[in-house]
């Protein structure tokens, strides 16, 4: 088993001003009433084009990113693969609506899979839905609205752009994320990335989808999914997460009125989870999964599958993720331990991957002993070097 309390291994590439730096950090985050007033200024001061971006890329910009290009998020990648973890290399924009944006999101991927091509250090690449249409087109696809001539057209250009991205990404072989979306859009989503499997997972798993466990759906569609890849003969991908949008989630069906799509006791999200990451290692044969996860139970349980059914630590086809600058705990005890771990590691200007922080800000917020446990740990590893 992994000892994920070695704290020293854990921060063992962070200088004592990293160390200060997210302490500060994650005690403002883990404060409700100024995490929410700050956010809220940086919301409103970014929109009325103060000069705040520097304020942001010294503190929570620098902790959670890489970088603002591919070429100066090098520093990243190296540092984290001299622990031997592994890059993804997001390209945070999110929640544009025009086309010169998508299509520069596009190209974005399209640079960062030709970049993992050629570095062992970038095992994977990734893409954001909401980065290349429209939020409102979507939703209307999702609910098999009636498109519009001109929505006909948007959807056959997004849906051309995927395809661009996962043609790349088959041909240079480097496994692709889509990443999930909110519920009310993911319907649309679901379903170009079948598409896509379909296509290009026809020897092994190049595209992978989401699933979000928080729902209280999606092990049924997973099963839906492992059923159609042994009718049809293609191999599953699946990234595996909680989710990211729960409050919004919950307020939204309250306001509207439907059934809430997602579970409401926290505990029944981690049985979906370790449920679903089961049925995954039980079907290793035809299924390639990240375990994007930072819990330490989940990532406990995956060691106890892979030693029951004799998988090997460093199979391709299962890796441990976690985002950059959170439970460095799980990434680096993981990573000394011999399996395959990797890091999202978002990227771009910071007015582009604002959303992307402020969503980090908002969701640690709302999850009750995250902060606490990465303050816990930051303070323990200050106490151990002072004492050495």
């Amino acid at each position: 088993m992994i000892n994920f309390e070695n704290i020293k291994v854990a921060f063992a590439d962070k200088s004592d001003k990293d160390l200060s730096r997210a302490y500060l950090l994650f005690q403002t985050i883990s404060n409700p009433v100024i995490s929410n007033t700050l956010t809220a200024f940086i919301k409103v001061a970014m929109w009325l084009h103060l000069p705040i971006s520097w304020a942001i890329k010294a503190t929570v910009y620098k902790h959670f990113c890489g970088g603002t290009t591919i070429e100066n998020s090098q520093v990243t990648i190296d540092k984290l693969w001299a622990s031997h973890i592994g890059t993804i290399l997001d390209f945070s924009a999110e929640g544009k609506e025009n086309e010169e944006d998508f299509n520069l999101a596009m190209n974005e991927t399209i640079a960062s899979i030709q970049k993992a091509k050629s570095e062992s250090s970038i095992p994977f690449s990734v893409f954001k839905p909401t980065g290349l249409a429209r939020f409102a087109l979507l939703e209307k696809i999702s609910n098999n609205s009636n498109l519009t001539k001109e929505e006909e057209i948007e959807k056959t250009t997004f849906e051309d752009r995927i395809e661009n991205i996962c043609q790349t990404a088959s041909d240079n072989k480097v496994p692709l994320f889509i990443d999930a979306e909110e519920s009310w859009i993911q319907g649309a989503i679901d379903d170009i990335a079948i598409k896509m499997m379909q296509k290009f997972n026809k020897n092994e798993a190049w595209i992978y989808n989401t699933l979000q466990l928080y729902r209280n759906d999606r092990v049924d569609h997973l099963e839906m999914l492992f059923k159609l890849a042994a009718e049809e003969k293609f191999f599953v991908g699946l990234k595996l997460v909680r989710g990211a949008y729960h409050e919004q989630e919950i307020e939204r069906a309250k306001e509207k009125g439907y059934n809430c799509p997602v579970h409401t006791i926290k505990e029944n999200t981690d049985i979906d989870y370790n449920k679903a990451l089961t049925i995954c290692i039980e079907n290793i044969d035809f299924v390639s999964v990240c375990a994007g996860t930072h819990n330490e139970e989940s990532s406990a349980l995956l060691v106890e599958l892979l030693n029951k059914h004799n998988i090997s630590k460093d199979d391709k086809r299962v890796y441990f993720s976690q985002l950059l600058g959170m439970s460095d705990h799980i990434s680096y005890n993981a990573a000394k331990e011999g399996f395959n771990v990797v890091k999202y590691v978002p990227y771009g200007p910071v007015k582009d991957v604002l959303p992307y922080l402020i969503r980090r800000a908002e969701e640690n917020t709302s999850i009750a002993g995250q902060m606490g446990r990465e303050l816990t740990n930051i303070i323990e590893e200050k106490k151990r070097r002072r004492n050495d």
